[in-house]
């Protein structure tokens, strides 16, 4: 039994409120390169740095943070301030994980708003989003390797990408998924595979609405509240709940200025969920920011703060486990089918394309942290500019 189990006590404090502050803003406005890069600096500032918990224990907690809903990365930093320094760590670790990402986004996004129809902007986009496919791309033949494990997982990640090219809801798909999961454990208990496939039979239905919905400070809220609340996996997963909302049902972006948040909150540090601040601003102002940023992450603190005391009996229950292998597999699916989306919008000539590939090949090959690479996309949009006649 791991020592994390017999740490958890109510009210426990093991440090103090200024070290956490200290520790997560540097971490915050440092940690490029998406959930796995701020998982390694974590690693090396609070395990082999400051021997605040052991590795067994992290791997412990960050593999309970993938089991909820929401930035798995914010979710372990919001966690581990809870861990060493009780409640009021929770929401001060956690918040000042978050700021640099929000505020950087947010200067972005009043950038992105005046200056976005600029020659300048648009070369560096040119450059940047390209890279950004090539990134998620990346991210998603990695994670699709671990979650494709069995021969059900990869009917859930491909029954999940045709029925999102269908029309179907992200939440219908997800819910077939749940139910799916179930019939794979009930199966199970019952010797019999067969019954395992019945559950999403019913997802042909309940097509997403295809007209432009008025906008509103309150459902735009309600929105990245709900996206906050059930996207599972990585930031890049985020994609796929940010266009079904605001590009298909919404109609609040384009396709373009989706992923041209998604390339923000890759610039930036800390999570890429930080976009939402990006997409708050550019349809609602400052306060649309505030709102959007608060929506996403809100329902994350909230999961931690009810999952912790659950740990032990969490990290011993098997249909937790297939619950989450099923979740994986199906945003898989789905992170595809928007890498498709979003990739014929930003791969538009034969230079992107070679940027995109020699990107994705780097990624592979060398490990690097995504951070340089978008600066090259950067440099590489300005050299086109100067270059072309």
């Amino acid at each position: 039994m791991s020592s994390l189990q017999n740490s958890i006590a109510p009210g426990m404090k093991r440090g103090t409120l200024r070290e956490v502050t200290s520790v997560f803003l540097r971490i915050g406005m440092l940690s490029f390169g998406g959930a796995v890069a701020q998982i390694a600096m974590m690693r090396r500032e609070l395990v082999q740095r400051r021997r605040w918990l052991s590795d067994e224990d992290f791997l412990d907690l960050f593999g309970i943070m993938n089991l909820i809903p929401g930035p798995s990365g914010t979710e372990t930093a919001i966690a581990l301030g809870y861990w060493r320094a009780g409640w009021p760590a929770l929401v001060i670790g956690g918040c000042l994980f978050i700021l640099p990402a929000m505020i950087c986004v947010l200067v972005l996004g009043w950038v992105y708003v005046r200056f976005g129809e600029l020659p300048a902007v648009k070369w560096v986009l040119y450059g940047v989003n390209p890279v950004v496919i090539a990134i998620i791309a990346e991210a998603l033949w990695g994670l699709g390797r671990a979650a494709i494990k069995k021969a059900w997982h990869g009917f859930a990640c491909l029954a999940a990408m045709v029925l999102y090219f269908r029309g179907i809801s992200i939440e219908i798909i997800l819910l077939g998924t749940v139910a799916l999961a179930a019939g794979i454990a009930y199966a199970r208990h019952r010797k019999s595979q067969a019954s395992a496939f019945a559950p999403v039979v019913g997802l042909a239905v309940a097509p997403i609405a295809v007209a432009a919905v008025p906008f509103s400070m309150t459902r735009l809220f309600l929105t990245f509240l709900k996206i906050g609340a059930i996207s599972y996996g990585s930031g890049y997963v985020l994609l796929a709940f940010l266009h079904a909302d605001f590009v298909t049902r919404l109609h609040w972006l384009t396709e373009k200025q989706l992923l041209d948040s998604i390339a923000a909150g890759q610039i930036t540090p800390g999570p890429v969920f930080a976009s939402a601040t990006f997409i708050g601003y550019i349809t609602g102002g400052f306060s649309g920011a505030l709102l959007a940023t608060l929506g996403m992450f809100l329902p994350s603190f909230a999961f931690v703060a009810l999952v912790f005391p659950l740990i032990p009996k969490l990290k011993s229950s098997p249909p937790a486990r297939t619950f989450l292998n099923g979740i994986n597999a199906s945003t898989m699916g789905l992170m595809a089918a928007v890498t498709w989306q979003l990739g014929r919008g930003a791969i538009i000539d034969a230079f992107t394309a070679v940027e995109a590939l020699v990107a994705l090949v780097i990624l592979i090959r060398f490990r690097i942290n995504a951070a340089w690479l978008i600066l090259a996309g950067v440099a590489a949009g300005f050299a086109v500019k100067f270059l072309t006649p």
